[in-house]
């Protein structure tokens, strides 16, 4: 039976009724922009991530660039950010005029470390951003002890990390503010593009609410020059229905991750490494490492088993961020990680079957050569 790297909200009817309810209420309200539907996916979601307010706005990317204009960061502030992201993480940094500082990540989690920010914090930083990468939590606490003995702001990166819990505290709820995006794919997804901002910080949130509409307050009256980054209603609309079975999902999701775990040893690929006490993963995605991982995920695709590569390329090599000097060798856990991660199918609605379908395919793959440990 084939099985698909993921499954989106079509394939449960009885959820796509729920959603197309949903949208027609907004449509048929046509109260399309912020409104009533947006406060109340707001109020919904700062009391979710236990934060005192939620800001909707349209997508990741603008959640952290608006949060990082609403704490001051710009041109001549340096922001720490993991070579290991997607790409929007560092674009958001460029788009307010601040430089990238790419740092390497640790190469057992995939992720920023304490230790490695303290290393590359220089005197024009301002902030770090912490990416909960694919589900799993940053090891927060040495992180928030560090910056504030240093001074410099938090911005989390909970994008691909909704419901995620370190030490009893949401994903998004520790630094000075949390970053959502609603890309259909993510654990919270919406039909469309969209995002949110999570703080308990009064002053960033009305800035915040300024920045992602022209500034206004009230209408017509533009306190601070903004953009157009509103969180649409019809999206806001979807999103509530989807919040109310968030932890479900993310409970199925754990339970699906520990049986790959175990279905996978000793195969051909190292799985993912079980938390830590006290930090989770809700497994946005289910990443191994494997040599040979394009000849793996042609074997894969050939047995109807779905994979991806999340990401091919680090950020600090790509053509964009070529003009910050850092050449191959620069960042070696997060270039090594590059060429052998792959993605394996990962959705709530995936049964025991499918998770044997998937260890099976792996098993059946003979690299040519063992899995090397990382430079």
């Amino acid at each position: 039976m084939p099985v698909p790297l993921t499954q989106l909200d079509n394939a449960d009817p009885a959820l796509f009724n729920e959603l197309i309810g949903a949208v027609e209420n907004v449509a048929s309200s046509a109260a399309f922009i912020l409104g009533a539907e947006v406060e109340a996916f707001e109020a919904d979601f700062a009391a979710y991530c236990e934060t005192s307010e939620a800001i909707g706005v349209a997508s990741g990317t603008e959640a952290i660039a608006l949060s990082l204009r609403a704490l001051g960061i710009g041109p001549g502030d340096e922001v720490i950010v993991p070579a290991n992201t997607f790409i929007a993480t560092a674009e958001a940094v460029t788009s307010v005029g601040a430089a990238v500082r790419l740092v390497d990540v640790d190469p057992d989690t995939h992720l920023l470390t304490a230790e490695l920010v303290e290393s590359a914090i220089g005197p024009a930083t301002r902030c770090v951003i912490p990416v909960h990468l694919y589900g799993r939590t940053v090891d927060m606490d040495p992180l928030l002890s560090l910056t504030r003995r240093a001074g410099l702001a938090v911005v989390e990166d909970a994008c691909q990390a909704h419901g995620a819990r370190y030490r009893g505290r949401r994903a998004g709820s520790m630094g000075d503010c949390g970053c959502f995006s609603f890309y259909p794919a993510k654990n919270l997804g919406a039909w469309g593009d969209g995002g949110a901002v999570v703080t308990s910080r009064p002053e960033l949130a009305r800035r915040l609410r300024l920045l992602r509409s022209h500034g206004e307050s009230p209408r017509y009256h533009h306190r601070v020059w903004g953009t157009t980054a509103r969180l649409d209603a019809i999206q806001a609309a979807v999103l509530r229905v989807k919040l109310r079975r968030l932890d479900d999902w993310n409970a199925r999701r754990r339970h699906i991750g520990a049986e790959l775990t175990a279905a996978l040893a000793d195969t051909p690929v190292r799985p993912p490494v079980p938390p830590k006490s006290g930090a989770d993963h809700v497994f946005h995605q289910y990443v191994v490492v494997a040599e040979n991982r394009d000849g793996l995920r042609e074997h894969l695709a050939a047995r109807g088993v779905g994979s991806g590569i999340h990401y091919p390329v680090p950020v600090h090599l790509s053509e964009a961020y070529a003009a910050l000097g850092l050449g191959p060798g620069s960042l070696p856990v997060a270039e090594w990680m590059a060429e052998r991660i792959c993605s394996l199918p990962m959705f709530p609605q995936m049964t025991s079957e499918a998770v044997a379908s998937v260890a099976s395919a792996v098993a059946e793959f003979a690299p040519a050569e063992p899995l090397a440990v990382v430079a």
